[in-house]
């Protein structure tokens, strides 16, 4: 049986982890907002389901509730940490709380949680760190753009850390789906674009949930599936769309690097002053 402590848990992937995790034996430890929301699975699971409210952005509240989590469990085998949400519009219609709201919850607090779950699986000998990251860690769509900072900053944060933890035999694995039918994706707030942003690449609609091929379920199946395999890898790219656009946007960005070569390698031979001319 395997533990699982899982933040995020309200809604989206969160809650389906939580739901699959259940379904097959394992115990979890959810944390969201609102406990009360998994009152349903409570009264399924028993005790094979541990609640508590938790906002990634308190740090005194995620001290107390990352203690309390490894207190009341043995092991804990998988850590996920889902918590984020998403405000799309023109970089420069976002309003500066949406800004610090953003970075609050998807970035800082994602580190933040990270820093204080390492310590308690460094003590027990080990365990698997998942973070929630995208597609939208490797390429950038219009109207992304704080969203985008945020899962950038998780890619590079999460990348060295897991190089730092991987002695302790804690293992770090980023999770980048594409886009998947849940409803964080329907609840984002969307802000209308300004006058100079109207009709530009940054109003173009969202993607309609019914258009898009991922499941969420089989998405929260491949991260239950991956965090528990022999080996978890470091990155966990999912669903075809992500696949196919991550390794273009890849493909592309090397092929303009490469083209640039001379221009980097130039910049190591000394370059003489005006004077020595």
């Amino acid at each position: 049986m395997t533990t699982w402590f899982i933040t995020g848990a309200s809604r989206g992937l969160g809650r389906e982890m939580v739901e699959q995790a259940l379904a097959q034996g394992d115990r979890v430890a959810a944390t969201l907002r609102r406990p009360e929301q998994l009152d349903d699975l409570a009264a399924e699971y028993g005790d094979r389901l541990w609640r508590a409210s938790l906002d990634v952005t308190d740090l005194a509240q995620l001290e107390d509730v990352v203690a309390r989590v490894f207190a009341a469990h043995e092991r804990i085998d998988v850590v996920v940490s889902n918590a984020g949400l998403g405000v799309f519009g023109a970089a420069e219609d976002i309003t500066d709380q949406q800004v610090e709201n953003m970075i609050a919850t998807n970035l800082t607090g994602s580190i933040q949680f990270a820093r204080r779950v390492v310590p308690h699986l460094r003590e027990q000998g080990g365990g698997v760190f998942v973070q929630l990251s995208s597609q939208g860690g490797h390429i950038t769509f219009p109207g992304f753009a704080i969203y985008h900072a945020t899962k950038w900053g998780v890619e590079g944060y999460f990348e060295s850390m897991a190089t730092e933890i991987a002695p302790f035999g804690i293992r770090t694995m980023l999770v980048e789906p594409g886009l998947v039918p849940t409803s964080f994706y329907a609840a984002a707030e969307r802000v209308p674009p300004s006058a100079p942003y109207r009709g530009g690449p940054a109003d173009q609609p969202p993607v309609p949930i019914e258009e898009m091929v991922a499941t969420q379920s089989g998405t929260a199946h491949a991260v239950l599936a991956a965090a528990t395999s022999d080996e978890p890898p470091l990155r966990l790219l999912i669903n075809s769309d992500a696949y196919e656009a991550v390794t273009a946007g890849l493909r592309k960005r090397l092929a303009d690097l490469e083209s640039r070569r001379d221009t980097a390698y130039a910049a190591d031979a000394e370059y003489p002053k005006a004077n020595d001319r």
